[in-house]
């Protein structure tokens, strides 16, 4: 089995590519071996010393490192045996019973904004999903109020240094072009 290795934009963050299917529909993260438990895979990661996150996508994994002294060099190979002896064990990557979603929480806006907030959708789900899970991250809606999109960032892109960057020039100005109405996208 080979499994690419490529950087994201998070120095903490690296994305894995082991050529197969990783989970067939949705998205599941873990920022504790808590909540990785759910997840035989986020679970072997965790095992690995340094790993603080553990994101599962279509056909990558996105692994985080804690921010001590641990170097990717030091992290990176056994991150890699542990995808590896997991993929080579058959095991599922989500325990029995768990279910992979993009988001758990409510969305919030008023009623009448439903037209703004499809719009919202389509363009997150057309123009930034895509580009943002190249980066080993999602992008999700939470909430539109007043003029404001409030979006949450996983993966890669939670705690990514140029992720504040990616808000405010390339999405909010992606929404403001289509959506004049927009003043402002804020990461809750």
């Amino acid at each position: 089995m080979f499994i690419q290795t490529e950087a994201t934009p998070n120095p903490a963050t690296l994305k894995f590519l082991p050529g197969r299917v990783v989970l067939p529909e949705g998205t599941f993260e873990a920022r504790d071996s808590e909540a990785a438990a759910r997840s035989p895979l986020a679970s072997r990661l965790f095992d690995v010393p340094g790993v603080s996150g553990v994101y599962l996508g279509h056909d990558f994994i996105s692994v985080t490192k804690a921010e001590d002294d641990n170097l990717w060099p030091q992290v990176k190979p056994a991150v890699l045996g542990a995808i590896m002896e997991h993929f080579q064990s058959g095991a599922p990557p989500l325990a029995e019973g768990h279910v992979a979603g993009s988001d758990d929480a409510e969305e919030f806006f008023d009623p009448a904004d439903l037209e703004t907030v499809e719009t919202i959708k389509d363009l997150l789900e057309t123009r930034v999903r895509p580009a943002v899970a190249s980066d080993g991250g999602d992008i999700t809606f939470r909430g539109y109020k007043e003029g404001v999109v409030y979006l949450e960032m996983k993966g890669a892109c939670s705690g990514c240094p140029s992720s504040t960057a990616t808000l405010r020039n390339g999405v909010q100005n992606l929404f403001r072009h289509f959506l004049p109405e927009i003043r402002e996208v804020q990461s809750i």
